[in-house]
């Protein structure tokens, strides 16, 4: 099999980071590298040009990093809380899945890619779990998911503020329609 230099212009998972120099097959360098522009042929006029963008990618690299651990600081105080219809033994008849868990932090303020979430497999059974979440290359935090039932009531170890929070997320919308009823 034929294999070809490239020059990474972006970082790419389980291949690289930003201006690494990678041998990998010519097939996916020319249908899915290419011309999604992540990376460019290893020429030494790309490399030379790489070299002289080094200081603005690396001033980019940091100020990304910085934020990405700022936005940590914040993600990981956080407890995600999810009220789904479960069995006698705790399995859900759902699942969460990484997308409830982007939709949830979206509520929240905070624009996080559901691809970023590393859950193998959906949540399908009750409890606290631990998400972790790629912010950046570098930055990871690990987000606190509970999974409890709809007639359950929620309680535990949590602090005052952050059980009705809690409460707050996982509550049905109060209808106006039952106190005209009544």
């Amino acid at each position: 099999m034929a294999h070809t230099k490239i020059l990474l212009r972006q970082d790419v998972d389980d291949l690289g980071a930003r201006g690494e120099i990678v041998r990998v097959r010519a097939g996916y360098a020319r249908n899915y590298l290419l011309p999604r522009r992540l990376a460019v042929e290893a020429t030494t006029n790309n490399v030379k040009q790489i070299e002289l963008e080094r200081a603005a990618l690396l001033k980019k690299e940091a100020t990304e990093r910085a934020t990405a651990e700022a936005q940590a600081a914040q993600i990981g105080k956080l407890v995600l809380a999810f009220k789904r219809k479960s069995g006698e033994q705790g399995a859900l008849y759902g699942s969460v899945t990484s997308m409830d868990v982007a939709e949830a932090l979206k509520e929240r303020g905070y624009e996080v890619d559901r691809h970023r979430l590393h859950l193998r497999e959906p949540i399908k059974r009750l409890g606290d779990f631990t998400v972790p979440l790629r912010l950046h290359r570098e930055v990871t935090v690990d987000l606190q998911v509970k999974v409890v039932s709809e007639g359950e009531a929620i309680a535990g170890h949590l602090s005052p503020e952050q059980e009705t929070e809690l409460a707050k997320q996982v509550a049905p919308p109060e209808s106006d329609s039952d106190d005209a009823a009544e």
